[in-house]
């Protein structure tokens, strides 16, 4: 008998789109199954489905029913084994509901389908791009602990988040890492001479601050496919196969993934007329925004955008891009996928978190 996991990820189809991602956000396995009044499965929803409503500008007031897949594959509660591992290897479902007379039993999540089982595979693609780490900046935002430490080696659980950062993209097959480095870099360059890691890494030497693109004019000649970027001080548990895949297919030269984020105003908010009439109070309005992670990637071709040896950020380089009619775009992932370390509350928070669990097999993708 395989055991499943014991979550049940059930939706009315009449929430809105917004009230619906929030809750897949606070279930945090991406996934959720949509029911109507009689608790009758009528579809599914991924991150995938909320990523195509986004970026078709849908209104997230719209009913979550409107986006549903509606075609998807489920098993039944008398589900053999290899029915399962069939499913899971041939396609790219990563979440089989489990369904009976047309109501939800429970749900298999391929990942704990494989390790609770002895042939532990998970079919991630293989990919064997270059990832570059931005871990030249000072950390002046989680001061007095940069103090000593360069914000690359700040800790994370049981390891520097920059480790964290790289064991993220080797779980994609990616081991072929250019970190760059200037404040403390030789903190940096003696914690991997130390440690053993089954990496390839490579140091970019800033010689004085290039800003958070400056240096990565110093791969153009190191790769012929899009590589990607990561500040240090950042994690973002996402599907990478799927943002490769994204960048692809669209024909992007450089790729932002952002993060989806919710924010109400706890007050009641004003609105007036030029002549300082008041119109209406809205109590408590809730704002949806895009917002940009820290992590890219990118095509080689960019890189003669940027100036040798000068400061450049990657807002820059992006409004460069965009005058040059290069196409730019964004892969939204959930907001639970994004961990922003570079500030206290959020560090303490994200390190509490992997003081505990192994958030990496429980953050949404």
């Amino acid at each position: 008998m395989i055991e499943i996991d014991k979550i049940k990820i059930k939706i009315k189809n009449n929430l809105t789109i917004r009230d619906a991602l929030r809750r897949v956000d606070r279930a945090g396995i991406g996934f959720a199954v949509a029911v109507d009044d009689n608790d009758i499965v009528v579809g599914i929803l991924s991150d995938g489905d909320f990523r195509r409503a986004m970026l078709n500008d849908t209104s997230l007031d719209e009913k979550v029913g409107s986006i549903v897949n509606k075609s998807f594959l489920s098993v039944g509660k008398n589900y053999e084994k290899q029915q399962i591992k069939s499913i899971f290897s041939n396609t790219k479902v990563q979440h089989l509901p489990i369904i009976e007379s047309g109501k939800l039993i429970n749900i298999i999540i391929k990942e704990s389908f494989y390790n609770s089982n002895s042939n532990k595979i998970v079919n991630k693609k293989k990919l064997n791009n270059l990832v570059v780490i931005m871990a030249g900046g000072k950390g002046t935002r989680l001061d007095p602990f940069t103090r000593i430490l360069p914000k690359a080696l700040i800790p994370i659980g049981n390891d520097p988040i920059i480790k964290v950062i790289m064991d993220n993209f080797s779980e994609y097959g990616m081991n072929d890492f250019y970190i760059s480095v200037n404040d403390k870099s030789r903190m940096i360059k003696s914690y991997f001479h130390d440690h053993s890691l089954n990496y390839d890494i490579n140091f970019i030497e800033e010689d004085k601050p290039l800003g958070t693109a400056g240096s990565l004019k110093n791969i153009h000649e190191k790769t012929y496919k899009p590589f990607f970027v990561s500040n240090c001080d950042i994690i973002v548990k996402c599907n990478l196969e799927e943002v490769l895949d994204f960048h692809v297919d669209r024909k992007y030269d450089l790729t932002l993934i952002v993060s989806m984020q919710h924010y109400t105003i706890p007050y009641g908010v004003c609105k007036i007329n030029n002549g300082g009439d008041l119109l209406n109070i809205i109590e408590k309005p809730e704002y949806d925004y895009l917002t940009n992670t820290g992590m890219y990637l990118i095509n080689p071709d960019v890189l003669k955008y940027i100036p040798d040896n000068t400061y450049f950020d990657m807002t820059t380089l992006i409004d460069k891009l965009q005058e040059n009619n290069i196409k730019v775009g964004v892969f939204p992932v959930s907001s639970k996928s994004w961990f922003d370390v570079g500030q206290w509350p959020e560090y303490e928070k994200t390190n509490a978190i992997f003081s505990v669990n192994n958030v990496f097999d429980k953050a949404s993708i």
